[in-house]
């Protein structure tokens, strides 16, 4: 079989994020995204240098790995770690037109969340993103989806799937806590993310 990324006419969606931890909510949303989009390829990108976050993000090493041991069974989904290894802040925008360099004839498809989605104008150049790629918009449980506005241009095109109100800062939080840590990693993220979290114990201190 041939790659599919290199498929002239090929559908391919890029799903970025700190994935920090990646969770159950990241997984169905990245389900979605090839079903939905009829994606031929998502690629997974842990961003590098997160410009818009204040706090520091667990090593690139753990987060590529906890991203391997979350999306790794799901067919056509690979992992790309070009923002990481990008020196300075990690843009959208410069990881879209890398991509479409490397593969000028496909159709890309950029996958957000919906509090992502609210603050797109503030962006670098979110117009850009837009004519780059089509982007799609997954619900989250408390987050009011966000009506069209002149300054975003066309309204995006949108994931259907059971919304749910899990974040990374709220599971970081129940795996700091002893009495929570076991349940976290239960219930919260895959199993093969709560084997690699247990065995390099991370995020036992408050972030």
């Amino acid at each position: 079989m041939g790659d599919p990324i290199a498929g002239a006419r090929a559908r391919l969606g890029i799903y970025g994020g700190a994935f920090d931890p990646p969770h159950h909510a990241h997984v169905a949303v990245a389900r979605a995204a090839l079903a939905q989009l009829r994606l031929d390829s998502l690629l997974i990108i842990p961003t590098g240098d997160a410009w818009h976050k204040t706090r520091t993000l667990t090593p690139a090493t753990h987060r590529l790995a906890l991203c391997a041991a979350a999306f790794g069974d799901l067919p056509g989904v690979s992992l790309d770690d070009r923002e990481m290894r990008r020196p300075g802040p990690s843009y959208t925008v410069d990881t879209l037109e890398a991509l479409r360099r490397e593969h000028p004839a496909a159709e890309w498809f950029l996958v957000i969340g919906e509090d992502q989605w609210r603050g797109f104008a503030g962006w670098r150049r979110p117009g850009d993103i837009r004519a780059l790629a089509t982007v799609a918009v997954a619900g989250r449980a408390g987050v009011p989806a966000m009506p069209p506005t002149d300054d975003l241009g066309a309204p995006p095109a949108r994931l259907s799937l059971t919304l749910s109100d899990l974040s990374a800062t709220a599971i970081r939080a129940r795996l700091a806590d002893p009495a929570s840590r076991a349940a976290a990693l239960r219930e919260l993220v895959p199993p093969a993310v709560a084997g690699y979290i247990s065995q390099h114990h991370l995020y036992q201190n408050p972030s």
